[in-house]
């Protein structure tokens, strides 16, 4: 496909990430007011934040700290570092720990598998000691881990003291970091996302319900966590799936339970009733080739780093046009990943978005004679361009 090409069929789909506020939408309702302090509406394909309030206010998340718990356990099983079925010896460190409980007995083994399902299911603040301790020796060790993900995860408005979310001063997280982690709870380990939808876990004698009520009451929710405490108030992240599309909705800080699920209800149904995502190329797709000179090869194939997937407004797709340019002169080496042009995407004569594309391949530099005789080329291309 060559350039011009490229950029007449990418006027037609433009699937790039954008923000909604971009966009002069008619006979769109406003977002609906929730009763609670913060809450945010992601898509989880685009990351593209369609609702929020408060969205970036430090605040105590209560359990919804045990989806990092969660998160960095089922991180190490991935990288070999811990299995599923190795056995754990309950520390009476972890026995003690108040608050909602799996039931685990001090002195017993319990697998990292069932502490896993007691930690999403039962939310369990024993089972997440058992596991930190685990994992990174004490709660504190574990804090440290938390910390470092929540800056490879870029959540810049959270700080961890523990693996439960029992109430710490320096304990936060935020609406919009909440949504961020549970993106990539969803996308890096659909597997063991599975778990979070689940309804109930049996353990010790003592079967106890997933506290989402959602789960039960619309059957396109399948995650995440709820949290409370009296600081928090009642708090909670869910995700759902609707025609191909998925939405990531948190709220904090509402007055129970049922308003904690009920809020919840509102976002997602604005979010499906009024936007639309859609990915159109995958990410290391080649989307056109640039000339190269001075190169073992002649041209460089051109892509994307990331997937193109918007999130728009439902009907304002065929509004925009796009544009693609190409670095000129591209002269060797070319190292793969390098950036060689941008997509520029505009709705009404205003950019709204670009993107860069990058080299695909690498191109090593040519020989002596292709070196020079397209040294050649290029002084009489500059003096006739």
């Amino acid at each position: 496909m060559n350039i011009t090409t490229f950029a007449k069929r990418l006027c037609l789909l433009v699937p790039l990430l954008l923000s909604p506020a971009a966009f002069a939408v008619e006979m769109m309702p406003s977002p609906p007011q929730l009763a609670a302090k913060a809450y945010v509406l992601m898509d989880a394909s685009s990351g593209n934040v369609l609702v929020e309030n408060n969205g970036d206010q430090r605040l105590p998340p209560a359990s919804l700290t045990k989806l990092m718990t969660a998160y960095i356990a089922t991180l190490e099983i991935r990288r070999g570092q811990i299995g599923e079925n190795d056995p754990v010896t309950v520390s009476e460190n972890a026995w003690r720990t108040g608050g909602s409980r799996m039931f685990i007995k001090v002195g017993t083994q319990v697998t990292v598998s069932d502490l896993l399902h007691g930690i999403i299911i039962q939310s369990g603040n024993d089972a997440s000691v058992a596991l930190a301790e685990h994992i990174a020796g004490s709660e504190d060790a574990f804090a440290d881990m938390m910390n470092k993900t929540v800056a490879d995860l870029g959540m810049t408005n959270s700080h961890f003291m523990n693996p439960t979310g029992l109430p710490n001063p320096e304990h936060y997280s935020s609406a919009h970091d909440m949504a961020v982690l549970a993106r990539a709870i969803i996308h890096e380990d659909p597997a063991h996302y599975a778990i979070y939808s689940q309804k109930e876990f049996f353990w010790n004698g003592i079967k106890q319900p997933n506290r989402n009520l959602l789960l039960w009451r619309d059957k396109t929710v399948d995650g995440l966590k709820t949290g409370h405490t009296d600081e928090a108030g009642y708090c909670m992240v869910s995700s759902a799936v609707r025609d191909g599309m998925r939405l990531i909705a948190v709220v904090f800080g509402t007055n129970s339970e049922v308003a904690r699920a009920a809020e919840t209800q509102k976002l997602l149904t604005y979010g499906f009733r009024f936007f639309e995502t859609q990915t159109f190329y995958q990410k290391g797709a080649e989307l056109a080739q640039a000339p190269v000179w001075k190169g073992t090869t002649s041209q460089v194939k051109a892509g994307l780093a990331q997937d193109l997937t918007m999130t728009l407004p439902k009907g304002q797709l065929k509004k925009l046009a796009a544009s693609m340019t190409m670095t000129p002169q591209l002269v060797a080496p070319i190292a793969k990943g390098d950036v060689i042009g941008k997509v520029e995407v505009k709705l009404d004569d205003k950019v709204v978005h670009s993107a860069d594309l990058i080299a695909l391949d690498a191109v090593d530099e040519g020989g002596i004679f292709r070196r020079m005789w397209d040294s050649i080329r290029l002084f009489f291309y500059g003096l006739f361009n």
